[in-house]
């Protein structure tokens, strides 16, 4: 197949076509070429749209510095109006991270079911998944938190999905089952992370002797 530099050529190549085989085929050629631009009008398009909720998303981090509450307003709004982004992700998480950081684990909880239900990956939705079982932890629902780490991750988290579980466990009394979950966590090289699963482990042991 002849290459055509330019879209010149190939207008072109569809007149001669035309002038040699008819109307009837040349119709479908002008339909196809039509489409091609109009593809790649969509591509310019869109990355100029991603380009421009980049920028929205960074300025709403920003205003975090300047504007705590504007911050949170500004976030939802942009959830909101770009909830079919992969931007509205991050915005939950960043969402989930001031509020979690002022102990407001209800609403720490919803933006990381948000986060969850819009990850646009598998890494993305894990961090979210995580995070929303340490703070179902936080909010005593132990079992809840037992649950969501036992969700299918990434092998890169199983080390945080287990201490999640001795964590859970540890709260219900359920001291066996907790070093055995930090135990696994450890397995799953935990320690690079998290030295202080050590600590877990060693305090539980304690505890065991104590209690004989």
């Amino acid at each position: 197949m002849e290459t055509f530099e330019t879209e010149e050529q190939q207008v072109e190549a569809i007149k001669k076509f035309w002038s040699e085989n008819g109307n009837h085929i040349i119709g479908g050629l002008v339909v196809g070429f039509a489409g091609f631009i109009g593809f790649n009008y969509y591509q310019d398009t869109k990355l100029a749209s991603e380009q421009a909720i980049a920028g929205e998303y960074q300025a709403v981090l920003d205003s975090k510095e300047t504007n705590h509450q504007g911050f949170k307003e500004q976030a939802d709004k942009f959830i909101q109006a770009n909830s079919e982004s992969s931007y509205a992700s991050l915005t939950a998480l960043s969402l989930a991270k001031d509020a979690a950081e002022h102990s407001d684990w209800e609403k720490a909880a919803g933006h990381l079911t948000i986060a969850i239900e819009k990850a646009p990956s598998e890494g993305i939705k894990a961090i979210a998944t995580v995070r929303l079982a340490r703070v179902q932890i936080q909010q005593g629902e132990y079992d809840k938190a037992l649950a969501m780490a036992a969700t299918k991750l990434p092998e890169g988290f199983k080390a945080a999905a287990e201490e999640i579980k001795g964590d859970a466990y540890l709260k219900q009394g359920k001291n066996e089952l907790a070093r055995n979950a930090y135990q696994a966590a450890i397995d799953a090289d935990g320690l690079a992370t998290n030295p202080t699963l050590q600590l877990k482990i060693d305090d539980l042991a304690q505890a065991t002797n104590l209690t004989k």
